[in-house]
């Protein structure tokens, strides 16, 4: 039987790095294996109009991206894209674009409906709060661009209860949304002790820190801020305490500015990018793991990568966080509020983690997998081919 061929939507992709385009990434790998033929159609960000990416054909088209100097990473597509997106569209047996409120979704969602090619839609946040004018922005986007398509798409995966919540609030149908838990590669996350001497030596860390792990994009609603404010209550409970960043952004410098000013150059370290292949040994380096959203979590792939390592996790209670953390292993706390973060980095810094690792590692090798994740997919694909 001849292969589906596959259009995957996407504002963003690799080497371009964040959460959705992993997402893409680990589900395109494992379609490839089960009879689809997958194209990504991207914004071109400083790439070549078509690329593979570790196998995956990758098509851009040409697009504004001034948001992305402000954090805000919403590429607008060209009117010359029009061409690169009808060719997409017309020869795909099937089309799944990734978030609502893209004008590259939108597109796609037209598109479709026009040649008559099953349309599908994947939620990955929930609202994100930027406390600023761009709130107003957001509401406005999501009701000209997110609305409509929400309404043209046939299916809708949501990644937790959370965005489903939030699809509703829009007016999705509930009839057409299935939950699909986002998963994690437990082959590269998993339990490796001898990376933890090689990473801290690397990095000038003291043995006997104890290292408090953040992965994210340095942005404000990645709650940087409130990451920085809970370092400086916490380094004064417990010296040993060290704050590890990984991750760059638009917000980077002003991070060592504020590292500098409050004084806590010993106990916040900034790593910057970190590789692929290198990351699962970062998280081993870590005693437990921090996530300071402010807001828009759908489902964080960083917490599940951090569990998979065995790391306990410290989380805000915001979107759908809580639905994936695990009791015994992990503690939630209102997003921004440093000084309750502080305190529960100051809790966990007095713990013993080791038998917790091997513990909380198992479980996540039952609940957790991609695999299990797109076997998931493929029967939302079967319902509408």
């Amino acid at each position: 039987m001849a292969p589906t061929r596959l259009c995957i939507v996407t504002h963003t992709f690799l080497p371009h790095v964040g959460g959705i385009e992993r997402v893409v990434y680990e589900q395109s790998k494992r379609l490839m294996k089960k009879q689809f033929d997958v194209e990504v159609l991207t914004h071109r960000n400083y790439t070549p109009r078509c690329y593979t990416y570790d196998g995956i054909r990758v098509q851009c088209y040409d697009a504004l991206n001034i948001g992305f100097r402000l954090g805000i990473p919403y590429p607008i597509p060209n009117v010359t894209s029009a061409s690169t997106f009808l060719k997409a569209i017309k020869s795909s047996g099937l089309v799944h674009a990734h978030g609502h409120p893209y004008l590259s979704s939108l597109a796609a969602a037209k598109l479709a409906k026009r040649y008559r090619k099953p349309f599908l839609l994947t939620q990955h946040n929930t609202f994100i709060e930027y406390n600023s004018i761009w709130d107003n922005v957001e509401k406005v986007n999501d009701s000209v661009v997110g609305k409509q398509t929400i309404k043209a798409a046939q299916r809708i995966i949501v990644i937790s209860k959370a965005t489903q919540n939030y699809v509703l609030s829009l007016g999705a149908d509930p009839e057409k949304i299935s939950v699909i838990y986002n998963g994690v590669d437990l082959g590269r996350f998993k339990l490796i002790p001898e990376a933890k001497a090689w990473v801290r030596g690397k990095l000038g860390i003291p043995d006997e820190a104890v290292v408090a792990l953040t992965v994210r994009r340095l942005v404000y609603k990645n709650g940087i801020d409130t990451l920085l404010e809970s370092a400086h209550i916490a380094a004064k409970e417990n010296p040993k305490v060290v704050f590890l960043v990984i991750g760059k952004g638009p917000d980077f410098d002003n991070v060592k500015s504020k590292i500098a000013e409050l004084g806590i150059e010993k106990n916040f370290v900034l790593a910057g990018f970190v590789s692929d292949e290198d990351l699962p040994s970062y998280y081993n380096a870590a005693d437990f793991f921090v996530l300071p959203s402010k807001s828009g979590e759908g489902l964080p792939l960083v917490a599940l990568e951090a569990m998979a390592c065995g790391l306990p996790v410290i989380a805000t209670n915001v979107g759908g966080t809580g639905e994936i953390i695990i009791k015994g292993f992990a503690k939630l706390v209102p997003p921004s509020k440093p000084s309750a973060l502080a305190e529960a980095v100051v809790e966990f810094a007095g713990m013993k983690s080791e038998g917790l690792r091997l513990k909380l590692r198992q479980i996540m090798t039952e609940k957790y997998s991609w695999d299990s994740n797109v076997e998931k997919l493929l029967k939302v694909y079967e319902e509408i081919i």
